[in-house]
């Protein structure tokens, strides 16, 4: 087995013991005790474990071992199947690249598989660790769900404090590298959300099943879950909708500003077309030039130009079009 796969043995008091491959699963559980699997659904004796030894349907292990899932909570087995989502919280990886989960809870065994490192499995085994972890499996599932949801507030906080940044920076100054942050900000919202809501429904879902499991404590530690992912799709979709107005603000910010310069382009534009029209004519190789003999005639025409400059300068400005 890879170092994906592991076992834990809960002791039914918060604490536990992590077991080898061989140990778990010949692991005889006791009437207190439960037993977590954590594996890695990608490797062939692992499938093959959950097929003949697992305990489940084939029904069940099959929609387990799916390589694409969506979020959703059925009954199944006498337990509870249960698919989520985790944002990626691995070094080098993008937050939205969200991690899948799935999960079967029975009264004294868990399934949890996955295909990728997942830090709130993380934070579970240091609480198994410290001997304040779950009691149950049923304390096992309700505090996994709050475990993914503490990690992705963060992420979307951050997201909402990227916008208020963006926000501020737009009404400063506005610049061309602005709308890449921008657009990678509506991506993120947009990735993220894909998967949240329809986790939210999985958790409304699973705060309704009545099973031995789950306790009324569970339940409404669930509804309370259900309630807080509800405030962070509602706060990716106000993040989305603030980035787009920032967006807006920004490119007529930037359409004002190229407008703005090419009105002061066709100013000096105007301006110095009489006077190229000027040193044109006086520059044709022809008889007739005034002041072609004379030793001020330089003088006169570059006083010429800076008057008739001067004059053209004068006349905007009276007419206010700059």
């Amino acid at each position: 087995m890879d170092e994906l796969t592991n076992c834990w043995l809960l002791d039914g008091s918060g604490g536990g013991n992590k077991l080898i491959w061989e140990q778990a699963v010949s692991q005889h559980v006791d009437a207190k005790a439960s037993l977590w699997l954590h594996l890695n659904y990608s490797q062939p004796e692992v499938q093959e474990w959950m097929v003949e030894c697992s305990g489940l349907s084939a029904l069940t292990v099959e929609a387990l071992l799916q390589v694409e899932t969506r979020p959703r909570c059925v009954m199944a087995d006498g337990g509870l199947m249960l698919f989520l989502r985790a944002v990626n919280l691995n070094p080098g990886a993008d937050p939205e690249d969200m991690v899948s989960l799935r999960l079967w809870v029975g009264e004294k065994r868990i399934y949890t598989l996955g295909l990728r490192k997942l830090l709130s499995l993380d934070d579970m085994r240091e609480s198994i660790h410290q001997g304040m972890g779950p009691e149950t499996t049923g304390d096992f599932l309700v505090q996994l769900v709050e475990l993914l949801l503490d990690r992705a507030g963060v992420v979307i906080e951050d997201l909402y404090d990227l916008v208020d940044q963006l926000e501020e920076s737009v009404l400063l100054v506005s610049s061309h590298q602005q709308r890449g942050q921008i657009a990678s900000i509506r991506r993120q919202t947009i990735a993220l959300r894909r998967f949240l809501a329809p986790q939210r429904e999985a958790l409304n879902r699973l705060s309704s099943e009545r099973t031995v499991i789950l306790t009324d404590e569970h339940h409404l530690r669930l509804r309370e879950a259900f309630d807080r992912l509800t405030r962070f799709v509602e706060d990716l979709d106000a993040a989305r909708e603030r980035a787009g107005v920032v967006h807006e603000s920004l490119i007529s910010n930037l359409t004002e500003q190229t407008n703005t310069r090419m009105y002061v382009l066709a100013i000096i534009s105007a301006i110095f077309l009489p006077l190229s029209f000027l040193t044109g004519l006086l520059g044709i190789n022809v008889g007739g030039i005034p002041g072609a003999d004379s030793p001020l005639g330089f003088a006169v025409v570059t006083l010429s130009i800076i008057v008739i400059a001067g004059g053209l300068w004068a006349f905007f400005r009276w007419r206010d079009w700059f």
